[in-house]
């Protein structure tokens, strides 16, 4: 229960710093010298579109809170028995963060006006995408080959579920990710796909926090952390 109140801590932060830089109160059309191209944004202003990602973001980091409370529930039963993690997982992860890495490299590029920068990172932070995705399925196949299947325990069934649910979201990231690249592939500017860059680079990092977290939880280590905060508090 400690890990949920500090993952949810952690959202809340996050959250509320990210909002505080939207300028929710402000009224550029009150402004003088300032000039908005609604184009960039589609059918909706920039602020509008970041709290509407932000909202999405809140509802998904609910759904892993809950994954992780009946997690952190379910593992205090007799017939629970926990499952080895593969190794691979450190390699998946190591492909995540890359991908993320990109992705930010991509906005500071897109900022610049730099195409080609937006083109390399795009394509970058979608094939370190797709090969963590790959990666997971095989760390599957390993688990499946040495009897750990996802009916098998307790343990096993959280196990598939919750790195399923992840990729599923990390799925649906690269579709909006292949829509923009596929923007800049026919010839849009820079500045027409700009907030679109922003936005997939915040759902990334987003993800990417999520799966450390989980992560944590997974292989044990959540717990470790949480006992020496214990500790250091007592």
């Amino acid at each position: 229960m400690s890990a949920i109140i500090l993952f949810m801590a952690g959202l809340a932060a996050i959250a509320g710093w990210w909002l505080s830089q939207q300028r929710l109160t402000a009224k550029p059309w009150l402004e003088q010298g300032v000039m908005v191209d609604l184009r960039e944004a589609g059918t909706a202003s920039p602020p509008a579109a970041k709290i509407g990602l932000g909202v999405f973001l809140a509802v998904v980091g609910s759904l892993f809170a809950l994954f992780i409370s009946a997690y952190s529930m379910r593992m205090t039963m007799a017939d629970w028995r926990a499952l080895p993690m593969p190794r691979l997982l450190w390699f998946n992860t190591a492909v995540l963060v890359l991908s993320s890495v990109a992705l930010q490299g991509t906005y500071m590029a897109a900022r610049r006006d730099d195409i080609g920068g937006v083109i390399f990172g795009l394509c970058a932070g979608g094939a370190a995408a797709i090969t963590f995705l790959i990666g997971q399925l095989l760390a599957w196949r390993e688990l499946s080959a040495a009897g750990y299947f996802l009916a098998s325990n307790p343990a096993n069934s959280f196990f598939y579920l919750i790195t399923a649910v992840h990729g599923l979201h990390l799925m649906g990231g690269l579709v909006a990710l292949g829509r923009t690249t596929a923007k800049v592939w026919l010839g849009a500017p820079v500045a027409q796909v700009r907030l679109s860059v922003e936005l997939c680079a915040i759902y990334w990092h987003f993800l990417l926090l999520v799966w450390l977290v989980l992560l944590g939880l997974l292989t044990g280590w959540t717990d470790n952390v949480v006992e020496i905060c214990r500790q250091l508090l007592s």
